[in-house]
């Protein structure tokens, strides 16, 4: 088992306990349960096909929320994750093809309800699209922004804000799978918080 330090996490279970109108005495705070990406790592969550819940897309994205949430409360917050970039889905692009594939558009949906609640706050996400080795280096790079691009248009034309997504080519430089750079899983675009 691995030691979290309390100061750094905001409990989940006392989110809730606030909104459902507990009060400070009643509810004591709790580490909320280690992140599946370790704090610091370099690494972004896969979703694979699971269609994540809005609190989660929220929670990771943007992680400071539940701070000042705790604080509005009269809560003392000590400090909260680092927010947590997204891998949708492993292989969800077909080869040479930036079309927004149906199973994706749901997991986008979800990350546009989140980011359409954001608008107006000046943050700022990337949108990372990715390539497998297959190409050229030129035509992988060009592809990779023509993903992150096609899932940026898709995010705006539900609601996010265009000038909160960065969208950023990367071709196939950052392999999820750096055994086989041609694997379909390299295929992806992330979304996470601009550094």
């Amino acid at each position: 088992m691995k030691f979290v330090p309390t100061q750094r996490l905001v409990s989940l279970a006392m989110l809730a306990a606030l909104t459902c109108g507990a009060h400070a005495q009643e509810a004591p705070v709790t580490p909320a349960a280690p992140a599946e990406t370790p704090a610091g790592s370099d690494q972004a969550l896969d979703l694979g096909t699971k269609v994540p819940d809005s609190a989660t897309i929220k929670e990771g994205l943007f992680p400071e929320d539940a701070c000042k949430e705790l604080e509005a409360s009269g809560f003392k917050c000590m400090g909260f994750k680092p927010a947590i970039r997204y891998s949708l889905p492993a292989s969800s692009f077909a080869l040479g093809s930036s079309v927004v594939p149906e199973g994706l558009k749901r997991q986008l949906d979800v990350f546009a309800d989140v980011l359409r609640s954001k608008r107006g706050s000046g943050r700022q996400v990337r949108v990372i699209g990715h390539a497998d080795a297959s190409g050229s280096q030129a035509g992988n790079l060009s592809l990779s922004r023509s993903r992150a691009e096609a899932v940026k248009s898709y995010l705006v034309k539900k609601g996010a804000e265009s000038n909160m997504l960065i969208a950023v080519g990367v071709g196939a430089a950052q392999p999820k799978n750096a055994a086989n750079p041609k694997s379909p899983e390299n295929r992806r675009v992330e979304i996470g918080r601009q550094n």
